[in-house]
């Protein structure tokens, strides 16, 4: 899959440690504003316990995980829709991903700068969600000005209807809300949304940076940036980047799962990180396994059976006859795919078949 995340928030909040523990790449990590210029992208692997499981049932020779990108985008700043501080660039990164992972420094320390001066995560926010929400305003103002005439020549409906969609996104950024705030109910008003591509309507994760005596339970920076997102389509995440920078130091799961319990966390922030970015793309898994190999497919959820084959091979989907599907508890129960065939527990599916998560698949095709 292609789809991707982009890190965004100001200078010095923790996204290059992030993306650093994220990904086993070296952004630059400095303690100064503008120090990654150009994205850095890293290749993650998706932590899943189902793949574990079926590996320790088939014994395959090989496994593979499923993977995503994270782009890791130089820190914004006040005046960036305006091209302050390379904004401009910055700007056309997060336009180009398809999810934004917004870190939020939450944790005080006089020995790391603050662009701003003071620790306030919530006008962080205000400061970039600003940015971007100007920028969006310039790209629906200079749509509304075409769009208005194609419109009021007559009978051109899509016009008229993309005309009410970017009005209504107009008054709402105009209050200084997120376009993503808005819902639509007609499937070809919301195709209609998503053609205009505007940065506030992408999906986001908020990630609160805190310090290591914050990880588990958080802190009051933390639930300030809860009030301040709670009537926005938005997750919170909290995480100590230092502290995940400390973990990824450690050789052995043995010693990292050690620490974690000293800290009274049962996961990784990171890990709970790259789960919470896959879902935010609306990605899902499922997987084929045996004795030669077991591996993670990545698909959008609401896939159907030959879209799905077609991410193995585009043979798999021309040809596409059949899913032979399996649901990942029962093959966890009866162990093998013959024992669940037996059982009656595989399922011959067709072209309409969606796919779900956790499918354990095996494609018929004809070429």
């Amino acid at each position: 899959m292609s789809l991707n995340c982009g890190i965004v928030g100001l200078p010095n909040v923790g996204k290059s440690t992030l993306f650093n523990c994220l990904s086993n790449a070296k952004a630059q990590a400095a303690n100064f504003p503008f120090c990654t210029i150009e994205p850095n992208v890293g290749v993650i692997t998706v932590p899943d316990e189902r793949l574990t499981a079926l590996v320790e049932i088939d014994h395959p020779k090989r496994v593979v995980p499923a993977t995503m990108e994270i782009v890791d985008i130089a820190g914004l700043v006040k005046g960036a829709s305006k091209g302050e501080g390379l904004g401009n660039k910055f700007l056309a990164n997060i336009r180009e991903t398809d999810a934004i992972i917004h870190v939020l420094r939450c944790f005080d320390d006089a020995n790391v700068t603050h662009v701003d001066g003071s620790v306030d995560p919530v006008r962080d926010k205000e400061i970039i969600d600003t940015e971007l929400q100007l920028k969006d305003l310039e790209t629906i103002e200079n749509r509304m000005g075409r769009v208005e005439k194609q419109a009021q020549s007559g009978g051109d409906k899509t016009a008229k209807r993309l005309l009410a969609i970017l009005q209504r996104y107009k008054e709402v950024l105009e209050q200084g809300r997120n376009a993503r705030v808005v819902e639509w109910d007609s499937k070809d008003d919301q195709k209609l949304a998503r053609e205009l591509f505007l940065l506030t309507n992408k999906p986001v994760l908020y990630v609160c940076n805190v310090d290591d005596a914050s990880a588990k339970d958080g802190n009051a920076y933390v639930e300030a940036v809860r009030q301040a997102i709670a009537s926005e389509n938005a997750q919170l995440l909290v995480v100590a980047a230092k502290t995940e920078s400390e973990i990824a130091e450690f050789e052995t799961y043995e010693e990292r799962q050690m620490f974690l319990q000293e800290l009274g966390l049962e996961e990784s922030g990171v890990n709970r990180l790259i789960k919470a970015s896959y879902a935010l793309l609306d990605l899902q898994t499922y997987f084929t396994t045996g004795p030669d190999e077991s591996r993670a497919w990545t698909f959008v959820k609401g896939t159907k059976a030959p879209q799905a084959a077609g991410i193995i091979h585009t043979d798999f989907e021309k040809g596409f006859i059949r899913a032979e599907v399996i649901k990942y508890a029962d093959y966890i129960k009866y162990r093998s795919e013959a024992a669940c065939k037996e059982a009656g527990k595989l399922a011959v599916e067709g072209k309409e078949y969606v796919v779900e998560d956790g499918d354990i698949l095996h494609f018929r095709f004809n070429v």
